[in-house]
């Protein structure tokens, strides 16, 4: 079994081009531009506050969270994204749009700046080299007091994917969560879940996936 999250031998640069060739190849949207279902569980639980969305591709989240009165950060590696995101955000509404702001990072490189009441990170996974670890960890580190990170990966292979590989490995959360290194005495785990859903691709085909979720409470400040 092998772990084919990342391929050390391709450059950041190639990693740019490959997904701004995903949105930028394609007029139509890519996702549906519905929330991802446990973003939404988890936030509609918690008072509206400062948010950080990494990986936002097409803003479903991020302009979801800005609609229910989150001030948002949407970051993703893609320019065309990022315009989409932007471009859902006035779509929106004044107040969506006025609370969302985009930047554009490539997360093995760069962090954005500030401190975050929620900071969300659906399937950041990609065929390129990506240190998730140090990226979660910085994650961690930017919340604020009390705050959290949602962490949601792929935990079966969905059959519309890039590398639907039968022998995939998905790490266990209790994995993800350890490899963190994180102070117990700062933060904890909130949830440790490998919760089982009916999923949509982008090709409209439906099937049974698992997800691995791991959610992070800061303590303190």
């Amino acid at each position: 079994m092998t772990d084919r999250n990342a391929d050390t031998d391709r450059a950041p640069e190639e990693a740019a081009r490959f997904w701004e060739r995903v949105y930028a190849d394609r007029a139509e949207p890519v996702w549906s531009g519905r929330p991802n279902p446990l973003l939404a569980e988890t936030a509609r639980a918690m008072p509206p506050g400062t948010a950080l969305d990494l990986g936002s591709g097409e803003g479903g989240d991020a302009v979801w969270l800005a609609s229910r009165g989150w001030t948002v950060t949407a970051v993703d590696i893609a320019p065309t994204a990022l315009a989409r995101t932007t471009a859902r955000a006035v779509a929106a509404g004044t107040a969506a749009a006025q609370r969302l702001t985009v930047e554009q990072h490539d997360l093995a490189r760069t962090f954005p700046a500030g401190a975050f009441d929620l900071i969300n990170a659906q399937y950041l996974q990609t065929p390129f080299d990506l240190p998730r670890a140090r990226i979660f960890q910085r994650a961690a580190r930017a919340l604020a007091a009390g705050g959290l990170l949602l962490i949601v990966d792929h935990g079966s292979v969905r059959p519309w994917s890039w590398d639907p590989d039968p022998d995939t490995r998905f790490p266990a959360p209790e994995e993800i969560y350890d490899a963190l290194g994180l102070d117990p005495a700062v933060w904890r785990p909130e949830r440790l879940d490998r919760p089982r859903r009916e999923a949509t691709g982008p090709d409209g085909r439906t099937a049974m996936v698992t997800d691995t979720v791991v959610a992070i409470r800061r303590l303190t400040g």
